[in-house]
């Protein structure tokens, strides 16, 4: 049975509410469809620091976090490719303080060439510990310069380089807010024991005067199909050899996506994941194994990749041969009881997810986003035969659509 209510305000505000009595607290959670894929090749890392800007006070409110604090609640934000999500948590009493707090900075931020400043050396600052000075901090940069020569997910989140962060002036956040940051370009989730028509109210009280804005249009087109495989091999300052194999895939909410998905749970889910019993225990050059799908709102990749015990050029090579060779094996045969274990897995932490009020804000508000009914993803997953999986392994990871990269220590 559904158990959450969908409304529009007239500027264009999607609103989510899902009613939970059993908790004295709420949570809201706004989710703007913007990311990095909305950048200018020589701008990236734009959408990550609006993220931090948005926390430096707005046109009526100049200091969000103690506002937040007197209310008892706290928050946080996250920017990916595709979007930028602020959450807030706090008792359900004071839902009105969230609200204020998030359509103030929806209004307008308080711009400053001060704040701008303070955020770009913290963006700056992260951008060293998180992509410079960490072991493998460019490895998904490398991956994705080779998987996209042309989308915009060529890029990572942060920003491609330092000089873009740096390059960044308040009239360019100011014209990224305005043309991205609009009532018509957001969804607004609310959890928590709140009634549909307090939602209802007090929404419509707190965002129902900010106008609808222009959106800027996406204008990029689709990443070229890979013809042939590619690799890159780098050594860097790392204490392991890392290989990585990627195969370009749907997005998500297509069958691609969730086929994919499953495909990489039988392979690295749990103890009775083939890579654990296949490649960690039985050959001694794996440390670790995984596999992973990016779940991009626009085609995106399956990953498999493996940290290694042996750096030698040997050992990467074979390492390559044997994850393609062991994710292959899901062309030749997915039995119905390992089908069954992973849908089992993939139900248990859904429903685990659904039991946080900030989790389940952020699940619905992602739905009525990319436009899926909220809560129907297990049945498309269900839907899903052994068969009709095999035949997923065998279109996906396609040898002649390979990315790999091997990330050897100096």
């Amino acid at each position: 049975m559904k158990d959450y209510n969908l409304f529009t305000l007239d500027n264009g505000l999607r609103v989510v509410h899902s009613y939970d009595p059993m908790t004295a607290m709420v949570a809201v959670d706004v989710l703007y469809n913007v990311g990095s894929r909305d950048e200018r090749d020589d701008l990236t890392g734009l959408a990550h620091l609006l993220e931090h800007l948005m926390f430096g006070g707005s046109v009526n409110i100049p200091d969000y976090d103690a506002a937040i604090e007197r209310a008892g609640g706290s928050n946080n934000a996250w920017t990916s490719e595709d979007f930028t999500n602020y959450y807030d948590y706090a008792p359900a009493i004071n839902l009105d303080t969230l609200l204020w707090l998030e359509s103030d900075r929806m209004l307008s931020l308080a711009f400053s060439n001060e704040n701008l400043e303070v955020q770009r050396a913290v963006v700056i600052e992260e951008f060293k510990q998180t992509h410079l000075n960490t072991p493998y901090g460019d490895f998904g940069a490398l991956l994705r310069e080779q998987l996209y020569h042309v989308h915009p997910y060529r890029h990572i989140t942060i920003g491609s380089e330092i000089g873009h962060i740096e390059r960044i002036t308040l009239d360019d956040v100011k014209e990224f807010f305005y043309s991205h940051y609009a009532p018509n370009n957001a969804v607004v989730s609310v959890v928590g024991n709140v009634t549909l028509e307090e939602v209802r109210d007090k929404v419509n009280y707190w965002f129902g005067g900010i106008d609808r804005r222009p959106v800027a249009p996406r204008l990029y087109g689709p990443e070229p199909r890979i013809e042939a495989p590619r690799s890159l091999k780098v050594r860097r300052e790392c204490p392991s050899t890392r290989v990585a194999v990627a195969y370009p895939m749907g997005p998500w909410g297509s069958r691609d996506f969730y086929e994919g998905d499953l495909l990489t749970d039988l392979l690295a889910a749990g103890r009775s994941g083939l890579f654990r019993g296949e490649l960690v225990r039985d050959h001694g050059i794996f440390a670790q194994a995984d596999a992973s799908v990016s779940g991009h709102a626009e085609p995106g990749y399956l990953m498999l990749q493996g940290l290694l015990t042996d750096n030698s050029d040997e050992a990467a090579s074979r390492a390559v041969e044997l994850l393609t060779e062991t994710a292959s094996r899901l062309k030749e045969h997915v039995g119905a009881s390992e089908l069954g274990r992973a849908l089992a897995g993939k139900e248990c932490q859904m429903e685990f997810g659904r039991t946080m009020l900030i989790n389940r804000a952020e699940q619905l508000a992602e739905a009525v986003m990319k436009g899926v009914e909220p809560d129907s993803e297990m049945e498309l997953y269900r839907a899903i035969t052994p068969g009709e999986l095999q035949a997923a392994a065998t279109r996906i990871m396609d040898p002649s659509h390979a990315v790999t990269l091997i990330y050897q220590p100096r």
